[in-house]
């Protein structure tokens, strides 16, 4: 089997090695725009980083980063903590996406740390906070529901 999201052993693995770039190598968007993550240093989870550039640029009278690119960075940092978070490894699939933006997200590094609200048999919520200099004061906050599919014991990801 090929190796990736779908290979069973290598989620598990990557998983329990906690290689996150493993996985953000497999996300092309999360390349595009510059995801990385690293161990978060107050936390259990993981720290997300959006690299300031330029092609990710929506207002360029401000200039300030595309709506888009904050709601997919803050989407791929849910999905792939929640990955760590579970209880055993499964695959999260987005049903429900909710955005607040709060303030002006200029073309700077951008962070974001998520929290698993709750994880059930078949779905799990997160609660995302991305910020700039002050985590104090988040450029947007989002909610994230998921069903969780089990790749372990049915083979497959069902969608």
């Amino acid at each position: 089997m090929r190796e990736g999201f779908s290979d069973v052993e290598w989620l598990a693995r990557t998983r329990a090695e906690k290689d996150v770039e493993a996985w953000l190598a497999w996300v092309p968007y999360a390349q595009r725009i510059g995801v990385s993550a690293i161990p978060d240093p107050h936390a259990d989870g993981l720290l997300f980083r959006l690299a300031p550039s330029e092609g990710n640029v929506g207002n360029v009278l401000l200039p300030a980063l595309h709506g888009g690119v904050v709601a997919a960075f803050m989407e791929t940092a849910a999905t792939l903590d929640l990955m760590f978070a579970t209880r055993i490894p499964r695959l999260p699939h987005v049903v429900d996406f909710s955005i607040d933006y709060l303030r002006t997200a200029r073309v700077a590094p951008t962070h974001a740390r998520c929290r698993l609200l709750r994880e059930g048999r078949r779905m799990a919520n997160v609660r995302v906070c991305a910020w700039q200099e002050d985590e104090a004061v988040p450029v947007a906050t989002a909610r994230l529901h998921f069903v969780l599919a089990d790749p372990l014991t049915t083979g497959e990801v069902d969608a």
